[in-house]
């Protein structure tokens, strides 16, 4: 399904894509991840970024890969995308990079939602972040994206299925198990800070466990899903002109 640039429908007929620069990876692409272009109900362009694995990207800060990513969002503006994020929240760290080496406007990660969620909340409430490895999430990784160093942060590092599957890029993920990590990291994220009102998703491979996760802790769930629908809004927005009365 992914290439090195793939082409869900075409401008004229569709409106504007969205590039999405991908990390080379083989798990399951499975309903609402990012990379299963049936998730978006507007086109896509894919680009894989040849040696970006989860393990160089999360846990060694994608080392050495900043000039691919650039090559990557050139590549997929020259294809038509009219905006590019990518498939991994801890590259929020070259959101200004890629902002300045492409014409379009860029929406890197998902953690980019943090400081607007925050405004959203009561008195006495925060956001607060479930993230694949609470383990290498740093302030700097924060810091890039506009959220506060103090967010919440709560990761599924220490489960059994979730991080251990993507991390380790293994070609099989049993969903089930994984969505018990996810709602496991969103208790206890609540168990430690009582005051977090809302939950922004790290990771893009999350979002298939976002509405189990919002029912489960009874909070409202921000994912890489409703980030680029929003995005995506901005780039093409919808035609009234063209309602019924």
């Amino acid at each position: 399904m992914i290439g090195s640039a793939i082409a869900q429908g075409g401008k004229s007929v569709y409106g504007a894509r969205l590039g999405i620069l991908m990390l080379e990876t083989r798990f399951p692409r499975i309903p609402g991840d990012i990379g299963n272009a049936r998730t978006w109900p507007f086109p896509v362009l894919y680009h894989v970024v040849r040696g970006a694995s989860p393990e160089r990207v999360v846990r060694d800060r994608a080392n050495g890969l900043l000039p691919a990513f650039i090559e990557g969002a050139r590549a997929l503006v020259a294809l038509g995308a009219d905006g590019i994020t990518s498939s991994c929240g801890f590259l929020s760290l070259f959101q200004r990079e890629i902002a300045q080496a492409v014409g379009v406007p860029v929406a890197i990660s998902s953690l980019m939602q943090v400081p607007l969620v925050e405004r959203l909340l009561p008195a006495g409430k925060r956001v607060g972040i479930l993230t694949i490895s609470a383990a290498t999430l740093s302030a700097e990784h924060l810091d890039a994206a506009g959220a506060a160093r103090d967010t919440p942060i709560m990761g599924t590092d220490g489960g059994r299925e979730f991080s251990r599957a993507i991390l380790d890029d293994e070609p099989r993920l049993d969903t089930a198990a994984a969505e018990r990590d996810v709602l496991a990291a969103g208790d206890a994220l609540l168990a430690r800070h009582a005051d977090v009102g809302a939950i922004v998703l790290e990771c893009t491979n999350m979002a298939p466990y976002a509405r189990a996760l919002a029912q489960h802790v009874r909070r409202p769930v921000f994912d890489i899903v409703s980030f680029l629908t929003w995005f995506h809004a901005g780039l093409e927005p919808r035609d009234f002109s063209r309602s019924e009365p």
